[in-house]
């Protein structure tokens, strides 16, 4: 490998605030903000909107919206405007 081209890798703490859970992940993203994290050693700090521990995927909170298909969805919406009256 070349020398000096690659970016650092370091411990980085990750704080996801929608589950203000803490994630400490070897990373090298660019931070300038700095956290002191419960083993007392200081760590690049970057907050998350969204991580593993609160997206709907992986905690198993998904929202069913419908068992059926979006074809038996439609006719029950419309099937009314569908139907034949009979022979006119």
């Amino acid at each position: 490998m070349k020398p000096n081209i690659h970016p650092e890798y370091r411990q980085v703490l990750f704080h996801d605030m929608a589950a203000d859970a803490y994630f400490l992940v070897g990373s090298t993203i660019q931070t300038e903000r700095t956290k002191t994290w419960s083993d007392g050693n200081t760590y690049p700090y970057v907050p998350l909107d969204v991580s593993s521990a609160s997206h709907p995927f992986y905690t198993g909170k998904q929202k069913q919206i419908s068992s059926e298909g979006r074809m038996a969805n439609f006719g029950k919406k419309f099937g009314r405007f569908l139907a034949t009256k009979g022979d006119a």
